[in-house]
């Protein structure tokens, strides 16, 4: 009986793992220009990071974690998001003792379950940047910018950012008793998690996606016009430092991101009418966790989203295919030969193959041809006995005889 893969779980396979491998590598390229570096953190984490962190009325926390006891009886959790997870490894490991800001970008897997469908999946992939220990709206625009020069370079275009404050705590006290006090005739006909949402964290209902909701809430006030002087201040720094960067962005006064940490910057970036990541700012977050004060911004985008949006906008990606050469052989001595020779053409960078399998040389010239090889060397025992092997080029079909010793200077010279 044949084991399938546990339903919302993909296998990448060659073909599409080079489009994940050119993602990935932008990322880690556009932060190394900013100046972010890598961070890993364990897959599995303590139930109580997340609980803490995102907060126990989230839709992840309450329905959508994978939780499991080990044989310790600690309950852990696979990590449904990545910022939780870096807070944690910036506090235990005293990064906060390093010059801030501190810059982390992180690429991984995390887990939800949830309803598998196109672009979310039970295991999912990541990319995400934090960084921490300044308050700086500088700094959010620097992180908004960061995500749209990402974007931007893996070639997606018609991109929109909204963006919105959520408050610091002090804005958002007032504020949440002013929703209450606007949802309360409207409460008994919302949805059940959004009645429960009501006492704990009204804002999320805001951000609830069932129509009968969406309809209740669309005359709500906004946070924007209950903010402080300071969270006001800060939002209005940091729309004036996007126009510096030439980041074009629409207030949205009705966002709210769906994550209890977030605190006065939120963001989201649209692509297609659905959004394909966002972020905000969490001061508080790091506290949560047991670490100092230290005030953080983030943001992440799903590769799979990412993927979707670049075939959704036809985009194709300009991924290196094919090998630099393929060695054909013809006899048990070349056969042999060949073997030290395809080393030591890796070795010098080139990307090279040859057959195993013993085919004739038609066939092995058409196994050149479908792995897209653009020299061929073609050596038989009667050439290796004479020193030399015949190249062949791909493209024009012209083929010349080169001694084997100098194959590889040769091959790097032609193939630059």
């Amino acid at each position: 009986m044949l084991i399938n893969r546990p339903r919302g779980t993909n296998d990448i396979l060659p073909g599409d793992v080079e489009k994940w491998q050119f993602v990935e590598e932008t990322a880690r390229e556009v932060c190394r220009r900013f100046n972010v570096k890598e961070i890993r953190t364990p897959i599995f984490e303590h139930t109580e990071l997340f609980q803490r962190g995102v907060g126990d009325t989230t839709d992840i926390v309450q329905k959508e974690m994978y939780t499991f006891e080990d044989r310790g009886e600690r309950s852990l959790t696979l990590r449904p998001e990545g910022t939780a997870a870096v807070t944690r490894a910036y506090t235990e490991n005293k990064l906060y003792a390093q010059p801030a800001p501190q810059k982390l970008f992180y690429i991984g897997p995390m887990f939800r379950y949830e309803r598998p469908q196109s672009g979310r999946y039970r295991q999912f992939h990541q990319f995400g940047v934090e960084v921490l220990g300044v308050n700086d709206p500088a700094v959010d625009a620097e992180v908004i910018a960061l995500a749209m020069t990402f974007l931007h370079e893996i070639g997606l275009q018609d991109l929109s950012l909204e963006i919105n404050s959520v408050g610091s705590p002090d804005s958002r006290t007032h504020y949440r008793d002013i929703l209450r006090e606007h949802l309360t005739p409207v409460k008994e006909q919302l949805c059940k998690d959004c009645q429960t949402r009501f006492d704990k964290n009204p804002m999320r209902i805001l951000d609830c996606k069932v129509d009968t909701c969406k309809g209740l809430t669309q005359d709500a006030p906004y946070m924007l016009d209950h903010l402080v002087e300071a969270d006001a201040e800060h939002f209005k720094a940091l729309c004036e430092y996007l126009d510096s960067f030439g980041v074009e962005y629409k207030v949205n006064p009705r966002m709210v991101r769906g994550l209890d940490y977030y605190t006065q910057t939120a963001f989201e970036i649209i692509e297609s009418g659905s959004t394909i990541g966002g972020g905000g700012r969490y001061n508080g977050l790091v506290e949560q966790v047991g670490g100092p004060e230290s005030p953080g911004i983030g943001f992440a985008f799903g590769v799979e989203r990412c993927l979707i949006a670049l075939n959704t906008q036809q985009v194709t990606p300009d991924i290196p295919t094919g090998l630099d050469v393929f060695l054909v052989s013809l006899g048990e001595a070349a056969q042999k030969a060949t073997s030290a020779l395809l080393q030591e053409f890796r070795i010098s960078g080139l990307v090279a193959d040859k057959d195993y399998l013993g085919k004739s040389m038609k066939a092995q010239m058409k196994a050149a041809d479908r792995q897209q090889a653009r020299r061929v060397v073609i050596l038989g025992d009667d050439e290796l006995a004479q020193g030399v092997a015949n190249v062949k080029d791909m493209a024009t079909g012209e083929q010349s005889t080169v001694g084997i010793d100098e194959l590889t200077s040769h091959l790097l010279s032609t193939l630059e």
